[in-house]
């Protein structure tokens, strides 16, 4: 005599693409920090060539050049290109980015759930 085994109720293909965005943003926030930590702990391992002596009058000559040509935009232009190329900036752009990817993913997945919810048939009532 065989007993068969309860049938397992499979997911509905509403209830997997909510599973797979959850899981999708899941794997974003772990690559992304994982990614943010890589470009700061290299970008922080870099020789700066700021901190040579040397420099330091190249730096307020380019900075003087820079405003008579282009002007204060110029200048201010040029110091957040500048600050774009610093390795705590890049990883907090990383970071950013990948949050907001997530919160979309887990966004999408909560109205995905709540449309499968609605689109369900409604279970026997209890006694």
């Amino acid at each position: 005599m065989t007993v068969n085994a309860p049938a397992q109720n499979p997911l509905s293909p509403a209830r997997r693409r909510v599973r797979r965005y959850r899981l999708t943003g899941i794997v974003l926030v772990v690559l992304g920090l994982v990614a943010a930590g890589v470009v700061y702990w290299l970008g922080t391992r870099a020789a700066n060539l700021a901190d040579d002596p040397s420099m330091a009058g190249y730096f307020k000559a380019e900075k003087r050049q820079m405003g008579m040509l282009y002007g204060k935009e110029g200048v201010l232009m040029d110091d957040m290109l500048n600050g774009l190329k610093q390795p705590d900036t890049q990883a907090f752009l990383i970071v950013v980015a990948t949050v907001i990817m997530a919160a979309g993913c887990f966004y999408f997945a909560r109205i995905l759930e709540e449309e499968a919810q609605a689109a369900e048939p409604p279970g026997p009532l209890p006694d």
